[in-house]
């Protein structure tokens, strides 16, 4: 595989380098301290093997069987043994990109130096990455007290055992590392749990969601000032003094960036706004996106920690010559901040949809029905309300919490969870919906503004948003199909702006 090269060493992955490697096929190699802190928490673990002393998941079983000592003879076996356990995943296979963000999360938490794995174990699997043979890795299975299953999977694949994808084709993972020119890993003390014991899917792909709001929160707010022009919307909603009169998180941010939008326009003369003060879904966007704005600043800064850090149990702390049992493996809080994500992108959906639903209004917008160029006896846009409406309300079902109490296991010992894994996809599910919404809305303003006739006296940023949106979507003359055209819209909104 081709790409540029990022480099982990005394600077740690950040949430875009994961994204450079999942989606862009970018290249990772570790540098000298990262390689310092894995073989300072390796020797330990050795040293310490070698003493027999008691460490969970290295001389002890898994879960409830921590009470059950190994062997000497079993101590490799035993690691062997444990990604074919917890290989008990289940669902269609887990998409390209996630399986590489999973893979770079695993690594970038060893290169934190709390795992205790092989050298050759962290190598192996930059390799692997670097290569591109990509276990084949169920979707579900984790209820987000460690990714186990996922990372299961991955080990035994890695293995050369079970299914990856090389080159486009799905294949034994021996005849992939074989093509590849790789060997299956070695696992000796440790390394089997070092594997598993960590959430990699829930920020791995945690990492891919925030690239996909920063580019959703964009285009959002290109369609809302693109509306604005066609709604004929009053500019005093993102006026700078009446929002610094209360400057809740985020809305002096989305007004600065509306201003700086519509530069320009027409709509900032005297009178040009057609009402005193606009229904909210209009007057309020500062304050809900500015709510968006922060549940994404918290949602990155709970996954960096993730990410940058040792989620391990036991944890390895090499400079104090420790081993330490410990919970650091629950992502609650992590969990909290993408509930919040979710919700906070649910109620810029329902602003999103009523906007659309207002600017087909003749009653409120002035603008003909459904946006019809030919009237009545046309339908115009009317038809594309119902997806609208359907889409609106499968984002909120998705915004309901599911992270509460989920059921004890491993014999009432794992009686504590976070299902990260799900909540961040359920998320992801709601990017995926709200796509479709912006595109909607950049659709019927490109439209208003046409109707309205105001293309030539718009701001800055609305003029080249309307261009991005004609150079896709043809204006509506007459009925025809409109599937192609929102799906066309939708993938334009997927990326950056411009």
């Amino acid at each position: 595989m081709t790409g540029r090269m990022i480099l982990l060493d005394a600077r740690p992955l950040g949430v875009a380098d994961v994204a450079e490697i999942a989606r862009r096929n970018a290249r990772l190699m570790l540098g000298e301290e990262a390689m310092r802190r894995i073989r300072a928490s390796r020797a330990l673990i050795e040293h310490l093997t070698g003493l027999g002393k008691p460490m969970y998941g290295v001389t002890t079983g898994l879960g409830a069987c921590v009470d059950t000592p190994l062997a000497q003879a079993d101590l490799i076996a035993f690691q062997h043994s444990v990604p074919l356990s917890h290989s008990m995943g289940i669902g269609p296979a887990l998409p390209t990109e996630a399986v590489r963000a999973m893979m770079t999360a695993r690594i970038s938490g060893m290169a934190a130096g709390g795992t205790g794995t092989s050298e050759r174990v962290v190598t192996g699997l930059v390799a692997a990455l670097n290569a591109g043979v990509h276990p084949v890795i169920p979707t579900w299975g984790s209820i987000g007290a460690a990714d186990l299953a996922h990372l299961g999977h991955m080990a035994r694949s890695l293995r050369g055992d079970g299914e990856a994808e090389f080159q486009g084709r799905i294949m034994p993972s021996a005849e992939a590392l074989a093509l590849a020119g790789l060997d299956p890993l070695d696992l000796r003390e440790k390394d089997g749990h070092a594997i598993i014991v960590a959430n990699s899917l829930s920020t791995g792909t945690a990492c891919l969601c925030l690239e996909d709001v920063a580019h959703l929160i964009d285009w959002a707010l290109a369609a809302v000032a693109l509306n604005y022009e066609a709604f004929r919307s009053s500019l005093t909603a993102i006026d700078e003094q009446a929002l610094a009169a209360r400057p809740a998180f985020g809305q002096r941010e989305i007004g600065a960036r509306l201003r700086a939008e519509l530069a320009g326009s027409g709509l900032w003369k005297d009178k040009a706004a057609r009402r005193l003060q606009d229904p909210l879904s209009y007057r309020c966007v500062p304050q809900v996106w500015g709510g968006l704005l922060n549940a994404f600043e918290q949602a990155r800064l709970a996954t960096e920690i993730e990410l940058t850090h040792s989620g391990d149990n036991p944890v390895i702390l090499a400079d104090g010559e420790r081993v330490i049992s410990n919970g650091n493996f629950d992502l609650t809080a992590m969990t909290l901040a993408w509930e919040q994500l979710g919700q906070a992108l649910a109620h810029c959906a329902v602003g999103t949809a009523n906007r659309c639903m207002k600017l087909m209004s003749p009653t409120t917008a002035e603008l003909p029905r459904f946006l019809s160029a030919r009237g009545g006896s046309r339908q115009g846009y009317a038809e594309l309300q119902k997806p609208l409406s359907a889409l609106e309300a499968e984002i909120r079902h998705l915004a309901n919490p599911m992270s509460l109490s989920p059921l004890a296991v491993s014999d009432g010992i794992e009686d504590q969870s976070s299902m990260a894994p799900r909540v961040v996809a359920k998320t992801a599910e709601i990017i995926e919906r709200m796509r479709y919404l912006v595109a909607m809305e950049l659709i019927f303003a490109a439209t208003g503004v046409e109707l309205r006739g105001v293309v030539d006296s718009m701001g800055e940023g609305p003029r080249r948003t309307f261009a991005a949106v004609r150079a896709l979507v043809s204006p509506l003359d007459d009925d025809r199909e409109m599937s192609t055209d929102m799906t066309r819209m939708a993938r334009m909104v997927a990326g950056p702006r411009y």
